[in-house]
Order: C-alpha cells, then sequence, then structure tokens
C-alpha cells in the first residue's frame, strides 16, 4: 500500500483500527477488545484477507498481566511494519463548537478535545488514550482528529439551540451537536454519487445500528440530526432510550430514590430495544422472536420503527425538497424488514418500496430500493474508516 492512513478509533476499553490504501487493495483492519483487563485479544484481516486472533494472555494464567492501549498499538504496529502509513487519522467524538472540520493534532488541539470532555465524558478521554499512545509510538508522522460532531456544525440556530436559558449555552455550550457525522456525511455524498447528483440535493439518512441517529442533509450540509448534547437524545437504539419526558430523571429520583448516576446508567445501558423487549439489544433476534410470537420483541420492533419514521417526518421540515432516503449501519443494511416496516410509516412521504430489491440489500450490498416513483430509496454501507481516512489526506494536502 502507498500513501495508506491508519485510522484509529479508540474506545475506553477498545480500538478499531484500518490501514486504508488509495486504491482496491484489500484493506488491513482490526479490533482490539477488553484492553485493561487480563482477557485482552486482537483480532482482524491481513493484506491477503487471511484472518487472526491474537490473545495477549493465556487465559488459565491467574497472574496475567493487563494489556493497555498502548501495548495494543504496539501489536498493531507490528502487525503493520511492512506497510508503513503516511499519516494517522484520529475519530474523535465531540468537538463541541471550535471544530468545524477535521485537524492536524497539536498541543493546542490535545488541550481542546481534553476541555470538551465534559460534553463527551465517556467518549473523549478514550479518544486521548489512543492519540497520546499513537504520538508516542509514531512521532514523527503527521495524525489527525476527524470529530463526529464536526459535519454537524452547519446546523442553523434553530435547529441546535435548546428552549432554555440563554447562559447555559453561552456559559456552559449546551446545545444540539448530533453524532455519527462521518457516517452521515459519507452515505449522502455516495447517494448523490450513485444517483447522479453532483450538486447533493435533500437527503434523510438513517444510521442505524447499536447506536442510531436520523440526518437532514440539504447539498451536503447538515441541517438538523436527532442526537442532540449527548449521543442519548433522538431514536431508539440498542440500549439507549432515545428521546423521553426530562421530568423522567425527578420522577426516578423521587419516587425510587435513583441518582443522576442510576439514572444515566438505566437509560445508556438498559433501555431501548433491551429495555422493551427484555431479550436483546440485537434486532436480528428481536425480528425472529416477534415471528415466533414473542410480544414483547413486537414491542420494541414497533416503537423502533415507529419512532424512526417520526423522526424522519421531523427531519423532512429542515429540507428545501426531498429527493430521497438512505439507509445505513448494521440495521439499516441488513434489515428488510425495518426499512419496509418505516417506510410504510411514511406514506405522505409518496415513497414506494419495490419489495423483491428490498430483499436482496443485506451483507454489504448497495443500490435503490424504491420501485421508481417519489423519493428515492437506497441502500449504502457506510463506511466511517474511509471517510476519515479521506478528510485526513485532505489535512495534510495528501494526494489521493
Amino acid at each position: 500500500m502507498s500513501a495508506c492512513i491508519l485510522v484509529i478509533n479508540c474506545g475506553s476499553s477498545s480500538i478499531k483500527y484500518a490501514l486504508i490504501g488509495t486504491g482496491a487493495e484489500q484493506r488491513i483492519a482490526g479490533l482490539a477488545e477488553n484492553l485493561g483487563t487480563a482477557q485482552a485479544r486482537i483480532k482482524g484481516t491481513q493484506a491477503d484477507g487471511s484472518t487472526f486472533n491474537y490473545q495477549f494472555n493465556d487465559n488459565n494464567d491467574a497472574q496475567a498481566k493487563p494489556a493497555s492501549h498502548a501495548d495494543a498499538l504496539q501489536y498493531i504496529l507490528n502487525q503493520l511494519s511492512n506497510h508503513q502509513p503516511a499519516a494517522i487519522g484520529h475519530r474523535v467524538v465531540h468537538g463541541g463548537e471550535k471544530f468545524t472540520q477535521a485537524v492536524q493534532i497539536d498541543p493546542q488541539v490535545m488541550a481542546s478535545i481534553r476541555q470538551t470532555s465534559a460534553l463527551a465524558p465517556l467518549h473523549n478521554p478514550a479518544n486521548l488514550l489512543g492519540i497520546e499512545a499513537t504520538l508516542a509510538l509514531f512521532p514523527s508522522l503527521p495524525q489527525v482528529a476527524v470529530f463526529d460532531t464536526a459535519f454537524h456544525q452547519s446546523m442553523p440556530p434553530q435547529a441546535y439551540r435548546y428552549a432554555i436559558p440563554e447562559n447555559l449555552y453561552t456559559d456552559y455550550g449546551v446545545r444540539r451537536y448530533g453524532f455519527h457525522g462521518t457516517s452521515h456525511a459519507y452515505v449522502s455524498e455516495r447517494a448523490s454519487i450513485l444517483a447522479g447528483m453532483p450538486d447533493q440535493g435533500g437527503w434523510l439518512t438513517a444510521h442505524l445500528g447499536n447506536g442510531c441517529s436520523t440526518c437532514a442533509i440539504w447539498n451536503g450540509q447538515s441541517m438538523d440530526t436527532s442526537m442532540g448534547l449527548t449521543p442519548l437524545e433522538g431514536v431508539v437504539m440498542g440500549t439507549r432510550s432515545g428521546d423521553v419526558d426530562p421530568g423522567l430523571h425527578r420522577f426516578l429520583a423521587d419516587n425510587l430514590g435513583w441518582s443522576l448516576l442510576k439514572i444515566d446508567e438505566v437509560l445508556n445501558r438498559n433501555s431501548g430495544l433491551l429495555g422493551l423487549s427484555g431479550l436483546s439489544n440485537d434486532m436480528r433476534t428481536l425480528v425472529d422472536a416477534a415471528k415466533q410470537g414473542n410480544e414483547k420483541a413486537q414491542l420494541a420492533v414497533d416503537v423502533f420503527c415507529y419512532r424512526l419514521a417520526k423522526s424522519l417526518a421531523a427531519m423532512s421540515c429542515a429540507l428545501p425538497v426531498l429527493h430521497g432516503l438512505i439507509f445505513t449501519g448494521g440495521i439499516g443494511e441488513n434489515a428488510a424488514d425495518i426499512r419496509a416496516k418505516t417506510i410504510g410509516l411514511l406514506p405522505h412521504f409518496g415513497c414506494t418500496l419495490d419489495d423483491e430489491k428490498n430483499q436482496r440489500m443485506y451483507a454489504g450490498a448497495e443500490g435503490r430500493i424504491d420501485a421508481g416513483q417519489g423519493p428515492q430509496i437506497w441502500v449504502i454501507p457506510t463506511d466511517e474508516e474511509g471517510r476519515i481516512a479521506a478528510e485526513t489526506r485532505q489535512v495534510l494536502g495528501l494526494v489521493e
């Protein structure tokens, strides 16, 4: 690979990585998980398409030392020893209002990411771990931060302001920021290219995975999105509740004695599809269970699709013209029944679904699933790593 970019997506206990070249070469990619524990491991795909699964410690070793982020990155470096990257691109979840695009990392950028950690306490500190580790391991390589929130900085004030006292916004940055920006940007641009619309037009995008969000995009710019100050706002997700009455916190505190930390934990990790069904946060499991007569699984599916359709309808208010809808993410790319059910709840959009095309779209397939009348409907596999690599090249002036 020549002029390849190493993309790092660092979580609190995991590192997702990919080495992305400029051509059609096999992508080298992998996932380090359970970091900080003795069960840490890395699995991935090599340049020749072969896979590997490396365990840092013997599971039977009671004295095993936990593997750190630095340990994992050193192993990744060894795996890539024959493919020296030209630069490193980092996913950073929250850039606040300061970062409207990707930037090359320097001490000032690091300080700004750290200052913004209060807005994303579960994400930005983990992202910083990855940056600090790679700076130590790759001191001569240029590194770039690509922010989830940057794409949504084009939203107008009526979309990003909350109806709360102004000083909470001006002094503390309490506003709607949005997330999944690299995914929404990638799939809308990709659909525009495939549809022969160089000016991009008006798209509604639905990124549906364990985390879910919708977005209204006009001529390549985000006009509104469902996530807000944090990734908890918006549609129903795998374990996140999405929108709830803000008074729920007071109700739970007064009647159940729950602390804010307890409420936050329940809404983020025990709600959504998992909370509704009591069974699973995996849509495949719920669809199968619903077909077998599981009423709670059916309710979870129904609420998910209704809230998704409701969000897409609301997002349409931000578009002068609706040219099409795009489904992406693990659910969006693979769950034909969920796509069909959601479209069925939006008859006023004038969409017409081609059932046969819809059923064929899964496992990485890309294409239109509408019947040719009304707004287009696309299934586009997302490529957040590819988008991060492209933005990294753009910041550094590297030729594609």
